[in-house]
């Protein structure tokens, strides 16, 4: 915690006082182009990552990943897409997921997720990526978590695409879907090339 409390300290000397223009301007509204939906692992920073200032992204995080199906019932995820989309405008969606991802691992094998039965129940809307990775064979055969891991971001933009307000806005060209893969390690990203149907090196 003490670390954490420094760097609020500093925050206050010297990273606020910076940028002081831009957080009154942000006191008042917000107006991010960006839905960025990504891992709660402590590793992955999406503002870092992207080098945006607060403000750009709407950012949504949980284990995986993971957007649920569509529904009409209350759910954190749904109703954050639902706002960034209906309320914000977003003209862009990003789903990042990462290399070495724990929740990845934990949908391949639930053994590993013993006295965590709500992240076995959370990571069941994965199961659908693991089904499929494990029916394709080629260059990703050899190391299946990235496979599944490239699997599950494909998933999740197509459930996306099921979203009523964004299906709608699809059909008018009025929003794009991305799906990002970031390595930890290499600082790198791969974007999913929907013609080529393959991540594509940034």
């Amino acid at each position: 915690m003490q670390k954490i409390i420094e760097g609020y300290e500093q925050f206050r000397k010297s990273g606020f006082k910076a940028k002081k223009d831009l957080f009154e301007k942000l006191s008042n509204t917000q107006s991010p182009q960006i839905l960025f939906i990504t891992c709660s692992d402590s590793r992955i920073d999406p503002n870092f990552i992207t080098q945006t200032e607060p403000g750009d992204l709407f950012v949504i995080r949980n284990a995986g990943n993971i957007v649920p199906p569509y529904s009409k019932e209350s759910d954190g995820v749904v109703a954050s897409v639902e706002f960034a989309v209906n309320a914000l405008g977003v003209k862009h969606i990003v789903v990042c997921g990462h290399s070495n991802c724990g929740a990845m691992k934990g949908a391949i094998d639930s053994s590993n997720l013993k006295g965590l039965p709500r992240v076995e129940s959370w990571l069941k809307y994965a199961a659908e990526a693991v089904q499929i990775a494990e029916s394709k064979t080629g260059i990703l055969e050899a190391n299946p978590l990235k496979k599944v891991t490239f699997e599950n971001i494909l998933l999740q933009l197509r459930r996306l695409q099921q979203y009523p307000e964004i299906a709608k806005r699809l059909s008018l060209n009025e929003i794009k879907l991305h799906g990002w893969m970031y390595d930890i390690g290499l600082g790198t990203i791969h974007n999913f090339n929907h013609e080529k149907q393959r991540f594509i090196a940034i």
